[in-house]
């Protein structure tokens, strides 16, 4: 998928854990895994926002553009790597 969410990038900057970050946006960790690991099909606006709101970010912080095929090249590489 052409979108990549960055919320890693994010939660390792701001040394929060995901059971942490979820609990304070009000969504289930496991949605959160969803959004995270970038299965989800969409996000809602206010889901967004909370996220921002707590991680002090901008929603281009935690999501990007990356035209087909670079996003899963990236993704080779990092497994490739041993990162998850």
């Amino acid at each position: 998928m052409p979108i990549v969410v960055d919320i890693d990038v994010m939660l390792a900057r701001r040394k929060m854990s995901v059971g942490e970050l979820a609990e304070r946006v009000g969504i289930t960790p496991a949605n959160l895994a969803v959004l995270k690991n970038g299965r989800a099909k969409a996000v809602r606006f206010t889901t967004l926002a909370a996220l921002c709101e707590v991680l002090g970010c901008q929603p281009g912080d935690l999501l990007r553009w990356e035209p087909d095929g670079t996003a899963r090249a990236e993704e080779t590489r990092a497994e490739g790597a041993g990162r998850p």
